[in-house]
């Protein structure tokens, strides 16, 4: 990660260059979204049990613990962004206490790296809903992974499983890539992002809006 104290717009070779204020807003978004990491899994078994009339149908929940390395690419707009602020994310809900222990951190590399590589694939050059959901989707793909071989999904049938896959990644494409995308712009018109391309790009389309 290289890192650079200049604010001035990134061009050319530095516009992967992390600045001190990228870093900063990474480890905001993802502390932030390592609480609300908690609280989901405080109501999961809730939840859980809620959706329990279709054996798999939880994998719906998996969203709430994706959106944080979507959010955080989708904001930062550099390499390594979206699994840095999973990683925080998970560590921050691991040291307040999760039912899981120390496999979120393990969960939470591995989910960072699918929603990386989803804007990796658009070479860190589109930030638009497409870029998104395609990061939102394969986080899905990876908790679904994980967890219908490495969880206690992994003792259910067949089907339950293939539900439970299919689950996770419509929860990763719409509460990790669809939500992220809208609270990203919900951001930007506050003028929180200012500092940042996404917010940028708001006050641009705000003088421009028929060009948007």
């Amino acid at each position: 990660m290289h890192v650079s104290t200049s604010t001035s717009v990134a061009t050319g070779t530095s516009r992967y260059r992390w600045r001190v204020v990228d870093i900063v807003v990474a480890s905001v978004i993802g502390v932030a979204a390592g609480v609300v990491f908690w609280l989901w899994g405080q109501a999961w078994p809730a939840l859980d049990t809620a959706l329990s009339f279709t054996p798999g149908l939880s994998g719906l929940l998996a969203g709430g613990w994706l959106f944080a390395g979507v959010l955080g690419g989708l904001v930062i707009r550099k390499p390594g962004a979206a699994v840095y602020a999973e990683v925080v994310a998970a560590v921050v809900s691991m040291a307040i206490g999760t039912q899981w222990g120390f496999t979120t951190l393990i969960w939470g590399v591995v989910q960072g790296l699918a929603a990386e590589l989803g804007f990796a694939l658009f070479a860190y050059a589109s930030w638009r809903l497409a870029a998104a959901l395609v990061s939102g989707a394969l986080a899905g793909v990876a908790v679904a992974l994980l967890d219908t071989f490495f969880s206690s999904v992994a003792a259910l049938s067949i089907e339950a499983r293939i539900v439970y896959g299919v689950s996770a990644i419509v929860s990763g494409v719409l509460l990790a890539g669809l939500v992220s995308w809208l609270l990203m712009r919900a951001l930007a018109a506050t003028g929180a992002l200012d500092r940042f391309a996404a917010g940028r790009e708001h006050r641009t389309r705000e003088a421009a809006p028929d060009a948007a």
